[in-house]
């Protein structure tokens, strides 16, 4: 009875170490995630969907709160205007959920294009949503406040061949995104306009 106790001590005071280790491990590495996740992932989108701006955009953003959710905003600068935002939505694909940057105009509540951030789709048919210029253009100019849909479910946007799953998944984050936007939209635009300055 007595080595049992023990091994239930020691157990005890290991899993504790180990948790307390884990713990600060995470918090010690979050910001580094953070910064490469933005530098690698996510960068690359915000800068694609903001081509022209005259500031980096990663770096010009704020945060809101959404129901508890703390979301991105990245900002971009035109002509010494802040008129642009992206930010991330995220649907269901075939392979798992799919991150979308979604850039959007506040004035005119358009999509100035969007970028595939994070996805798990099929190599060659649903991972061509990240890399295929001609899917990401139908976006562009449509309102960001109406639902986003395939052709086949009475929607707007070309599914790619043999990835229609996929292409609901962006869908679904675009739709997302435009939920998000229409809930923030006054807080978005003035945290737009303050932005550059």
């Amino acid at each position: 009875m007595r080595d049992m106790l023990k091994m239930i001590v020691v157990i005890t005071v290991l899993a504790g170490f180990s948790g307390g280790l884990l713990a600060a491990v995470r918090n010690g590495t979050k910001q580094r995630i953070e910064d490469q996740q933005l530098a690698f992932v996510k960068g690359p989108a915000i800068k694609s969907i903001l081509e022209g701006c005259t500031n980096d955009p990663v770096t010009t953003r704020f945060n809101l709160e959404d129901d508890g959710t703390v979301r991105t905003f990245f900002v971009g600068i035109f002509d010494g205007k802040p008129s642009e935002v992206a930010f991330e939505g995220e649907g269901k694909g075939f392979g798992g959920n799919i991150g979308v940057m979604v850039g959007v105009n506040p004035e005119k509540d358009e999509v100035v294009g969007i970028g595939v951030t994070t996805h798990s789709e099929t190599p060659g048919l649903g991972s061509r949503a990240q890399t295929d210029p001609k899917f990401a253009a139908q976006f562009k100019g449509l309102s960001i406040t109406e639902p986003f849909k395939v052709k086949a479910d009475g929607g707007q946007i070309d599914a790619l061949a043999g990835a229609t799953v996929t292409t609901r998944g962006v869908c679904a984050a675009v739709t997302a995104a435009g939920e998000i936007y229409r809930k923030l939209k006054p807080e978005i635009r003035k945290d737009v306009e303050t932005a550059g300055k």
